[in-house]
C-alpha cells in the first residue's frame, strides 16, 4: 500500500501533517509526532506582534489602522504570553530540524509585511522546508473594500516569495466573497499551497464583568465539511497544493478530503485531544478502507471526486443546500 503524497513539492510518507499547535513547542512532542506517523509538522505560529515588538516597532504596528479594528486588537494575547521571541523561534526551527527527519514548516501569523520578510529568510537559513503564512485579518473597517483586503494578501505573498526560495503556503479564511477567483490570483502570484481553513477563534462576553474575553474551542468533527467543499472546488482550477485543516478526527474524513483533492490533511484538535497516538489509528483506518475498496495508492484516489470529476458537481454548490433542506426529517 503506497500512502505517499506530495505537498508543496515535498514528498511525504503519508498525507497526515501535524498542524500548527502548542504541541510543537517541545522537541519531545515533535519526536513523538514523528514516531506516531505524522509525515510533516507545522510549528506553532510566530506572531507579527512578536516581530514588531523585538524590532522596537510595536507601537507603530499596534497603532496602524487602529481606528479600523481597535476592538480586535484585544483578541490577540499579550506579548508576555508568548513562550519564545522571534530569535528563539528561529533557533527552535534549527533544533527541531536536527531532532527529526520529517519536513518542518514554521508558521508566520499576521497581516502586514513588517519583519516577515526578514524572518522568512531566517526561517529558510535555519533549515525550514517550507513556510506557512497564517493570515489572520479581521476586516472591520467599512472603508476597506474586498479588493483592498485581497491586495494586502497578494502583497504579503509577493514580499515573502521575493526573499525565499523554499515553498510558501497560505492559510486562508473561508470568508472571501469570491474564494475561487482569489485563489486563482494567489496561485498566479506564486503561492505554492493553500491551507483550508484558518479557523478564527471567536470572542465571548463575560456578563458578570461586562468584558470581552477570549474563548478557545477545538474544532468539531462536522467542521471538516467546509474544507471538503472548497478543496473539491479548487482542486481542478489551481496548481498549488491543497491541505485540509479543521475537524479531522478519523480515517474516513481523511479519505473524503483526499478524494476531494487534498494533497495533505492536517491534524490539530485530534492531536490535542487524543495525543500523537491518534495518528496511527487514522492511518490504520485509511489503509483498511483502501484495501477494501482496492486502492493501491493515495495518489490513485486523490481528486477522484473533485468538482470536475464527481458525477454530480452541483452537490458541492447551491443544489446541495436545497437537497439538504428538503431531505431533512
Amino acid at each position: 500500500m503506497d500512502l505517499t503524497t506530495s505537498y508543496l513539492g515535498l514528498r511525504l510518507k503519508n498525507p497526515l501533517v501535524a498542524g500548527a499547535s502548542p504541541l510543537s513547542r517541545e522537541l519531545d512532542n515533535v519526536r513523538a509526532l514523528e514516531d506516531a506517523g505524522v509525515a510533516a509538522v507545522v510549528l506553532y505560529s510566530l506572531f507579527e506582534e512578536q516581530i514588531s515588538h523585538e524590532a522596537g516597532e510595536h507601537d507603530h504596528f499596534a497603532g496602524h489602522g487602529a481606528d479600523a479594528f481597535a476592538e480586535s486588537l484585544s483578541y490577540f494575547p499579550a506579548l508576555d504570553y508568548f513562550p519564545r521571541g522571534p530569535d528563539e523561534y528561529v533557533e527552535h526551527i534549527g533544533r527541531v530540524k536536527k531532532a527529526v527527519d520529517i519536513p518542518v514548516i514554521p508558521s508566520l501569523n499576521g497581516t502586514t509585511t513588517g519583519g516577515w520578510m526578514r524572518y522568512a529568510k531566517m526561517f529558510q537559513e535555519a533549515g525550514a522546508d517550507a513556510i506557512e503564512l497564517n493570515c489572520y485579518m479581521l476586516a472591520t473597517d467599512p472603508k476597506v473594500s474586498a479588493a483592498d483586503v485581497e491586495s494586502r494578501y497578494l502583497e504579503l505573498l509577493a514580499a515573502v516569495k521575493d526573499v525565499v526560495s523554499i515553498p510558501v503556503a497560505l492559510k486562508l479564511s473561508p470568508y472571501f466573497s469570491s474564494l475561487a477567483h482569489f485563489a486563482k490570483r494567489l496561485d498566479a502570484q506564486g503561492a505554492d499551497g493553500f491551507v483550508l481553513f484558518n479557523r478564527f477563534y471567536q470572542p465571548d462576553v463575560d456578563l458578570e464583568v461586562l468584558e470581552v474575553k477570549p474563548d478557545l474551542a477545538l474544532s468539531a468533527p462536522h467542521e471538516f465539511r467546509l474544507p471538503l467543499r472548497w478543496i473539491a472546488i479548487l482542486d481542478p482550477v489551481v496548481d498549488a497544493s491543497l491541505a485540509a485543516s479543521t475537524g479531522v478526527y478519523n480515517g474516513a474524513d481523511t479519505i473524503k478530503l483526499l478524494i476531494a483533492g487534498a494533497d495533505a490533511v492536517m491534524l490539530c484538535a485530534a492531536l490535542l485531544s487524543h495525543g500523537p497516538k491518534v495518528t496511527g489509528r487514522i492511518l490504520g483506518e485509511m489503509t483498511t478502507w483502501m484495501e477494501e475498496h482496492e486502492y493501491l495508492s493515495v495518489r490513485q484516489m486523490q481528486g477522484s471526486m473533485n468538482h470536475e470529476t464527481c458525477p454530480d458537481p452541483g452537490a458541492f454548490e447551491r443544489a446541495n443546500y436545497m437537497k439538504a433542506l428538503h431531505s431533512f426529517a
